[in-house]
C-alpha cells in the first residue's frame, strides 16, 4: 500500500562530505543525528528555461541547482557547530567563531512520516550559512525558541549512474527494506540497474 499522505520530520542527521575537486564525487563520514528536528522547508532552486527555434518553444532545458531553505531545530548541535560551520574549541571546553571559518559541505538525512510508512530521504552535499542570533526574555508562560539553519543543497557525481544527482529517497518496500533498513548508518550512494541479458 502506498503513502496518501506525509506527516512529521525525523530521524534528521548530517555525515560530513568530502568532495574530490576533479571528479565532483563525494565520500562521507558516518551520519551523526541532529536532534530536535521541528520543521524543514527545501524549495527548488533552479528553472525550466525555454529555448524558441521555428516560432515554437523548440525545446526546454532543465536546470536543476537543488534546494535553498530552512532546517528549523530546537538548538543547533555544539558537535554541528564544530564539524560544518567550523567553530573552533578550546583548551576549556569553549566554542569560538573565528572569521576564516569555511562551512564545510555534508549530506542532509531526514524522514517524513506517513500514514502507511516512513519516507527516508538525502541530499548529498548540503551547505549551512552561520545562524542568526537572537532571543527574547522569558514571560509569564516560557515559549521555546528554536534555531535555524539555512541550507542550500546541490549535487554531487554519481560515477554508477553516470550522472550528477541532488537526492534520494526510500520507501521501505520491496528490494529497498535492507536499505531502509540501514539508511541512517552510512550516506546511500545510487546504483545502476543491473543489465538484463536476454
Amino acid at each position: 500500500m502506498a503513502n496518501k499522505v506525509k506527516y512529521g520530520l525525523s530521524n534528521v542527521y548530517y555525515a560530513k562530505a568530502t568532495i574530490d575537486s576533479s571528479t565532483g564525487a563525494a565520500t562521507y563520514a558516518t551520519p551523526v543525528k541532529i536532534p530536535g528536528a521541528v520543521n524543514l522547508s527545501l524549495d527548488p532552486s533552479g528553472d525550466l528555461e525555454p529555448f524558441y527555434a521555428d516560432n515554437i518553444k523548440y525545446y526546454i532545458v532543465n536546470n536543476n541547482s537543488g534546494y535553498e531553505g530552512d532546517l528549523e531545530i530546537a538548538l543547533i548541535p555544539d558537535k554541528f557547530r564544530e564539524d560544518i560551520l567550523g567553530e573552533v574549541k578550546d583548551a576549556n571546553d569553549i566554542y569560538a567563531e573565528v572569521t576564516d571559518a569555511a562551512s564545510v559541505p555534508f549530506a542532509l538525512l531526514f524522514q517524513f512520516e506517513g500514514d502507511d510508512k516512513g519516507t527516508r530521504h538525502v541530499m548529498y552535499n548540503c551547505t549551512a550559512k552561520r545562524p542568526s542570533v537572537s532571543g527574547a526574555t522569558k514571560e509569564d508562560t516560557t515559549e521555546v525558541q528554536t534555531e535555524t539553519l539555512s541550507l542550500t543543497c546541490g549535487s554531487v557525481y554519481n560515477a554508477s549512474l553516470g550522472k550528477n544527482v541532488v537526492k534520494s529517497r526510500c520507501l521501505n518496500d520491496g528490494n529497498s527494506a535492507t536499505t531502509y533498513a540501514s539508511w541512517n548508518s552510512s550516506v546511500y550512494q545510487p546504483s545502476a540497474a543491473p543489465v538484463v541479458t536476454t
